[in-house]
C-alpha cells in the first residue's frame, strides 16, 4: 500500500509488519539486502536486455519498479543521471545498460559478481 504525505513529496510503502517505510529507506534497504539489483520504470526495454545479460551468466537480479518519488530518489543518489535503468552490484551503483555491457566486455563484470557473492567463485576469471 502506498500513500502520499505532505502534498506528494514523501511516499511511505506498508511494510509487510504494517509499519511504513519512506522512500529514501526502502530504497537504502533493497540496496543493501540484494547483492545485484535493477531499480527500472514498468515496460523498460533496457532493463529487459540488462536482465538478459544477466540471466546468461547465471545471475538473476532482484528488479524493482519504482514510482515517480522513488525515481526522485534515485536521481539524488546517482548525481542527478536521470537515465533508467539504474543497476546496482554489491551496493555501489554501477550504472545504466552501457555500463554493464562495458564491464562484460572488458572482463569485469563477472570478477564483480563473484566478490559480491551473486557467481560461484570458480567462475571467477583469471
Amino acid at each position: 500500500m502506498q500513500r502520499k504525505l505532505h502534498s506528494g513529496i514523501i511516499t511511505c510503502t506498508t511494510l509487510a509488519i504494517g509499519v511504513p517505510e519512506l522512500a529514501e529507506t526502502r530504497i537504502r534497504r533493497l540496496i543493501s539486502e540484494n547483492p545485484v539489483l535493477i531499480f527500472t520504470r514498468p515496460s523498460c526495454c533496457m532493463s529487459h536486455a540488462m536482465k538478459r545479460l544477466l540471466s546468461v551468466l547465471g545471475v538473476h537480479p532482484t528488479v524493482i519498479e519504482v514510482d515517480d518519488d522513488e525515481i526522485a530518489v534515485l536521481r539524488d543518489r546517482n548525481s542527478g543521471e536521470s537515465s533508467f535503468p539504474y543497476l546496482y552490484i554489491g551496493g555501489a551503483c554501477v550504472g545504466g545498460l552501457e555500463t554493464l555491457v562495458a564491464l562484460h566486455l572488458s572482463n569485469s563484470l563477472v570478477p564483480k559478481l563473484v566478490e559480491v557473492g551473486a557467481l560461484p567463485t570458480e567462475l571467477s576469471i583469471s
